[in-house]
């Protein structure tokens, strides 16, 4: 289901209160000054507690190839993902929404994992914390394997910091490899619900530096 067009200015505030309410904002292309908004009737949701870590990912973890991080640059993992999708079909993030998420990130409510590699950022994923639900938003990678690596992390931090709910919008060919499954939009709203009265849930649980095993341990421990 799509919502009305709006060129009127959108505030964080009122951003945050969509998503409480279990509506997304998107634009046409990066240039649009006009946002959308989007209530799917069938929601893509990733079950933290079905996770699916396949033995190539897991060996990569291990490897770490990549130097994860936490929230170090989080307009650049913005800009990466609208470049991502722009070479494909276009991209939904605007200027206007990523000048909005950023604003958010000042307050603590958005959050960015990033794969980097010789200092260079090569991978990552970012998306929207509202009391236990994280609201995952876009991905990228520039170097094989990058964005997956980033998604292990980022379940581990979730269920680290007591998250019940990782939203993925929608579901996908790509996404359904790690678990991710559809869901009515009655039964999602009754999942959000419950995340949004986990007051307790923090983000930045976990330390950063952990080494990969640590990382897939964690996972698994709280399974």
């Amino acid at each position: 289901m799509v919502w009305g067009m709006t060129d009127n200015p959108v505030t964080p505030e009122l951003l945050l209160n969509a998503y409480a309410s279990g509506v997304f904002p998107m634009a046409d292309s990066r240039d649009d000054a006009e946002i959308f908004w989007v209530d799917p009737v069938r929601r893509g949701i990733l079950p933290l507690n079905d996770f699916h870590v396949s033995r190539s990912l897991k060996k990569l973890v291990k490897q770490e190839k990549f130097d994860v991080r936490i929230d170090t640059d989080f307009r650049g993992v913005m800009k990466a993902c609208a470049a991502s999708a722009d070479r494909r079909e276009g991209t939904w993030i605007s200027q206007h929404i990523e000048d909005l998420y950023c604003e958010l990130h000042t307050h603590g409510f958005t959050h960015s994992v990033e794969c980097w590699n010789d200092e260079k950022l090569v991978g990552g994923l970012y998306g929207v914390s509202l009391a236990g639900a994280f609201f995952g938003e876009s991905m990228f990678h520039t170097e094989t394997g990058a964005s997956k690596v980033a998604l292990v992390h980022l379940v581990a931090q979730l269920k680290a910091g007591g998250f019940t709910l990782l939203d993925t919008q929608f579901g996908t060919d790509h996404l359904a490899q790690f678990g991710v499954i559809e869901i009515a939009r009655e039964d999602y709203h009754i999942l959000l619900d419950q995340a949004l009265n986990q007051a307790t849930a923090n983000f930045n649980e976990l330390r950063q530096g952990l080494s990969g095993s640590t990382i897939l341990q964690l996972i698994t421990q709280t399974s």
